[in-house]
């Protein structure tokens, strides 16, 4: 039997579901990117987080593997991550085939010593083959799993405003209860990956308080957030991905902002993935961007970080074990830190070769991921669902500008059609996938969202 058909699944579902459609219909479309006075009373509050249990002081890296996927488990174990992160969201194809498998490979992971197991379910917005929540299903099946754990840890992902995590508070400590579980007993680190999410740090963090442990910095998504906020404004058409770097200085302000808080109410800041696949005949390149990458992270403040591939695993763990202690971010006014997260580079104009490489990253992913594969190495980078809606996104923004290029032309939608060509059948599912991502008028939420309402395009 698969978790959908569960007694814990189910009942969530009962109580939750018309609630989840609620909240997801009512989300606000108009929001203007700043720090909510209506909530300033929250952040100007004294107030921290529950402590993170002990066995979580101790860990500095956590490994991301594809649940579906066996062989990643076991090459993620034998890695000796401190954690290992069941990811059921931007590094996984939500196959119905995947789906099973995932869950069923959860309940024989081993139970004795080994990292700490930990999840994330597919955001709210993502629905099941029967059409129920996505999130539930996903959390049903680890919370059964691993029902012997004193502590279980879940991500929550593509939070943007405070109803979102009050919602996930109901939902886990009704998940507790129902499983006689002890309150608080599952704990969650919330991502910090989209634009709304990281002016809502604190009140994502406080409607979560009694459970919360941590922050984490989920940085390409954060981009692709503020692309679909921010991408109909010309001020705001950002350059290709390669810019896009922690040496800009929006990037450093948003990495920032995620440590000041987590520092002021006592939670955890996790780094993001480090996500550079070395060459095997020469690795060290790859492996200095990732050190250099972690020590920023750890002098701000960040006590651990994720691994893209367990290759990574010791030279994440280096840094964070090496690390001085840093000293707490000083406080800054909000309105500065405002114009600093929003101070992103702007594209005048970009080159050619950029769109080429946008198109192909998207649409070679995009056959991977309809064909049930998650994460795809090319070009010595990782490749998911993060960086195929970033990509997909500058597509759509670029076009929606008719950026100039730098062969002296611009990048119409007639442009763009020729491109593609180049690069797929014009009538491949993964072309037509893009092709709906890239022309609309309004940049498209999420890409799953947009492949199932592609009927012949054969999804979960």
């Amino acid at each position: 039997m698969t978790t959908s058909g569960t007694d814990l699944h189910q009942t969530l579902q009962g109580l939750f579901a018309e609630r989840r459609r609620t909240l997801l219909s009512s989300r606000p479309n108009d929001w203007a990117p700043g720090f909510d006075p209506r909530t300033a009373a929250i952040r100007q509050a004294d107030w921290q987080v529950a402590p993170p249990p002990a066995e979580l002081r101790a860990r500095l890296v956590e490994q991301l593997v594809e649940p579906s996927d066996a062989a990643a488990i076991q090459a993620a174990l034998a890695a000796g991550p401190d954690a290992l992160i069941f990811d059921f969201d931007d590094t996984f194809s939500p196959t119905p085939e995947n789906v099973r498998a995932g869950h069923a490979n959860l309940r024989n992971v081993p139970r004795a010593g080994g990292p700490l197991p930990m999840t994330r379910p597919r955001p709210l917005y993502m629905e099941d083959e029967n059409g129920q929540s996505a999130s539930l299903q996903d959390l049903a099946a680890y919370v059964e799993a691993f029902a012997d754990r004193e502590t279980l840890y879940v991500y929550i992902p593509k939070l943007e405003f405070p109803a979102e995590a009050e919602f996930w508070n109901d939902l886990l400590t009704e998940t507790e209860r129902l499983g006689g579980r002890p309150p608080g007993s599952i704990r969650v680190c919330i991502q910090i990956e989209t634009l709304p999410g990281a002016f809502y740090a604190d009140e994502l963090l406080y409607a979560l308080r009694d459970r919360a442990f941590g922050l984490n910095a989920g940085r390409w998504d954060y981009v692709f957030s503020a692309i679909k906020w921010l991408g109909q404004d010309r001020r705001f058409c950002l350059p290709e991905r390669g810019e896009l770097n922690m040496g800009q200085p929006s990037m450093q302000a948003y990495e920032q902002n995620l440590a000041r808080v987590c520092a002021r109410r006592g939670a955890q800041a996790i780094g993001g993935t480090a996500a550079l696949a070395p060459d095997p005949a020469d690795p060290e390149p790859a492996l200095a961007v990732v050190r250099a990458d972690k020590e920023r992270e750890a002098s701000q403040g960040y006590v651990a970080a994720w691994a893209g591939l367990p290759g990574l695993i010791p030279t994440v763990r280096a840094v964070f074990q090496s690390a001085p202690p840093a000293s707490p971010p000083a406080p800054r006014p909000e309105e500065e830190v405002a114009a600093e997260l929003l101070a992103f580079p702007r594209a005048e104009q970009v080159p050619l070769s950029a769109v080429r490489e946008a198109i192909a990253v998207t649409v070679m992913y995009f056959r991977a991921w309809l064909a049930g594969q998650g994460v795809i190495v090319r070009n010595n980078r990782v490749e998911d669902t993060a960086t195929a809606e970033l990509a997909r996104a500058q597509l759509w923004q670029w076009v929606q500008h008719r950026i100039p290029l730098d062969d002296g032309e611009a990048l119409t939608p007639e442009r763009f059609e020729v491109l593609l060509a180049e690069q797929a059948d014009g009538q491949e599912p993964a072309a037509r996938l893009l092709r709906a991502l890239v022309l609309p008028e309004s940049c498209p939420p999420f890409f799953p969202a947009t492949a199932r309402s592609l009927h012949e395009v054969p999804l979960a």
